[in-house]
């Protein structure tokens, strides 16, 4: 436990024995690696300890993609004082996750990349923690890149602080030169830069330098100390919850007021949000079976936790999100955390195909419902709610990659469903139609310019600034439909032949720009069940691109292709070659088939059309027609006079407000 040693100011009581800070920056901008050198430069972890370089990415799914999703705890102890450290994502699709952390911390480091400056995610991040009133240390991180231009994003940073409405004590920040990942930095690009040189030679951090040493005395010097009171009733908003095998269920929060002790009996109950449609809990028992505190990347058991300190509690079953754990009989509930609205829908459906069942554990609606309003409960940033259906399910997010991530750690898990194309969450403004909007900002090089910015056009996104930046590239800037963003960032990497860098962040609400362009080529469907064979594929190449080979199990309404024609082609790719004197071996034709197009789940979501299902197992990934016999499809179609449907009509433009 961390020793009392309360000081009051202004009338406010400090717990200076503890500073509570969130890491926040751009995606890819070094706060993970931040976070590494900090331990182990505290001692907090050994110098010879078995560790993974970002050691606080331990989601498996962040690990793959090389970003942060879930916002992370830990704490390290520097000259007396226990340093909360949070780690957010900088991604604005995780932005419920900083919205969260920003609720626990009273200030913040913020780390710009000293050659790339503020881009889209800076700006969200920054003025989520000014509207609270925290007071920044800023870190111009990556010192050790060619081209850096730290007065330029210096001047930048400071712009964007005075944009977003900083107070006088939020300009005047600290500034740190650093190479998190040399684990040096300094008050001067001298000296940064020389320490950085000296380790990139073989030296060790903290022979040539104090390391990353001075970030922690500005955050000392000038993050404020927690304020709360001890001898008040206790407040504990909930902002986090991890499980435990073993414990269950255990919520983090930080302690506003009072004490907190294991085995103490409380009040938990949360109060209405309007907002979002939560009537809120009444308060109800619960007992804190045990209690933690952070030291590095362990959480340790404690007896007694004061106000100021952030803590993990297990023994509540139900707790949530959101919750306050309180004093059982005087109950004063904290305000609800408060996020921006989700801005894409999907459906979440049943999976009914002939397949279904196969290869999930867990396949009802039951299931189905429970584990998405589990995920409602976690995460702040989601909206789940029922539909006309009781087996369809719709969830709202704010954008394709969250939505991408829950897909793809429900079918980890052993979950099989299907999904709908994404849609835009419309408001109605004065009795129009509004679609919510994104910032885009893109690097690309000079031979990708056209490419890029056509594409973008057809999505109906605004040229809003066009700079040079370098000898070779330029920066573009561009305000487009959250509905236009879908699908893009696989054509943005092809066309940039992987040389771009692309990011986003959400702009608000705009009159609604029109539907957009579906789908240039139809698709190849399976016009029966069985599987597929090489004879017959090879037979049907020049009707477009296949997603399968041969040897793959294929039902009727399946979609195996791309067509190579504007329309939808039923194609027979079970059909069998029949006995004849002469024939090619197996072999021989598989050598000559073109290779399937690889089905990625971000590719398949982007693909979808509203005619169409995407089918998730734990093994698989298939497309689908909605109506999978083929004569009622065809009738269906001609009914509708043979068009394909728009993708933007306004009948499926959901969760209006």
């Amino acid at each position: 436990m961390v020793a009392e040693t309360n000081s009051s100011q202004n009338g406010a009581i400090q717990n200076t024995a503890i500073r509570n800070v969130a890491i926040i920056a751009h995606v890819d901008h070094g706060k993970t690696t931040l976070v590494d050198a900090i331990l182990k430069q505290t001692g907090t972890l050994r110098e010879n300890a078995a560790v993974e370089e970002r050691v606080l990415d331990s989601n498996e799914l962040e690990r793959e993609r090389g970003i942060t999703i879930l916002a992370k705890n830990t704490a390290v102890f520097y000259r007396d004082v226990k340093i909360n450290v949070v780690d957010t994502p900088g991604h604005a699709d995780f932005g419920g996750e900083v919205e969260r952390i920003l609720n626990m911390v009273d200030g913040c480091l913020l780390l710009v990349d000293a050659f790339e400056g503020p881009m889209p995610q800076t700006r969200f991040v920054l003025q989520k923690a000014l509207a609270r009133h925290l007071r920044p240390i800023v870190v111009l991180n990556k010192i050790d890149r060619d081209g850096i231009q730290p007065d330029q994003v210096l001047n930048d940073l400071l712009e964007l602080m005075i944009d977003l409405g900083a107070d006088d004590s939020q300009i005047d920040f600290p500034v740190f030169y650093a190479s998190a990942r040399s684990g040096v930095a300094a008050d001067t690009l001298e000296a940064a830069l020389d320490a950085t040189r000296a380790v990139e030679n073989g030296a060790a951090p903290l022979a040539v330098s104090r390391g990353i040493l001075p970030i922690l005395d500005a955050i000392i010097g000038h993050v404020p100390a927690p304020a709360g009171n001890p001898d008040a009733p206790l407040q504990l908003l909930v902002t986090t919850l991890v499980w435990d095998d073993y414990l269950g269920r255990i919520g983090i929060g930080r302690i506003h007021n009072g004490r907190l002790r294991a085995g103490m009996t409380v009040g938990v109950g949360r109060g209405a949000d309007p907002g979002r449609n939560d009537p809120g809990r009444e308060v109800r028992p619960g007992r804190i079976q045990s209690l933690f505190t952070f030291q590095g990347l362990k959480r340790l058991p404690i007896t007694e936790a004061v106000a100021g300190d952030i803590v993990a509690v297990a023994g509540i079953d139900e707790i949530d999100i959101g919750d306050t754990i309180t004093s059982l009989e005087t109950p004063d509930l904290l305000p609800p955390i408060q996020v921006d609205e989700p801005t894409l829908s999907m459906i979440f459906r049943v999976n009914d195909s002939p397949f279904a069942g196969r290869e999930g554990q867990y396949v009802t609606s039951r299931q189905l419902r429970e584990r998405l309003w589990r995920e409602a409960r976690n995460n702040v940033a989601l909206r789940m709610r029922e539909t006309d259906s009781p087996d369809a399910f719709e969830v709202a997010g704010r954008g394709e990659l969250q939505l991408a991530i829950l897909i793809e750690t429900m079918r980890r898990e052993g979950y099989e469903f299907a999904i709908s194309r994404p849609l835009p969450i419309m408001r109605q403004v004065d009795g129009e139609w509004w679609e919510p909007l994104e910032h885009l900002v893109a690097d690309v090089p000079q031979e990708a310019l056209g490419p890029v910015m056509e594409k973008l056009g057809q999505r109906r996104g605004e040229l809003l600034n066009m700079v040079p930046v370098g000898e070779s590239r330029v920066r573009l800037e561009f305000e487009i439909p959250a509905r236009g963003l879908v699908g893009f960032t696989s054509e943005f990497i092809t066309d940039t032949k992987g040389y771009g860098v692309m990011s986003h962040s959400f702009a608000g609400y705009g009159p609604y720009r029109g539907p957009l362009a579906g789908r240039s080529h139809g698709t190849l469907i399976a016009w029966e069940t069985g599987v597929a064979t090489a004879y017959a594929l090879l037979n049907l190449q020049d009707r477009g691109t296949f997603f399968i080979g041969p040897g793959t199990e294929i039902y009727e309404g399946m979609i195996v292709g791309i067509s190579s024609r504007e329309e939808d082609i039923d194609v027979n790719v079970a059909k069998k070659k029949h006995l004849t004197n002469m024939r090619s071996s197996t072999a021989e034709i598989q050598e000559k088939l073109d290779p399937p197009r690889p089905l990625t789940l971000e590719f398949a979501i982007a693909f979808l059309e509203d005619d169409e299902l995407l089918e998730v197992t734990p093994q698989h990934l298939r497309l689908r027609k909605r109506i999978l016999d083929r004569a009622e499809r065809w009738s269906r179609h001609s009914r509708d006079g043979g068009r394909r449907e728009d993708a933007g009509r306004e009948g499926e433009l959901t969760w209006r407000r």
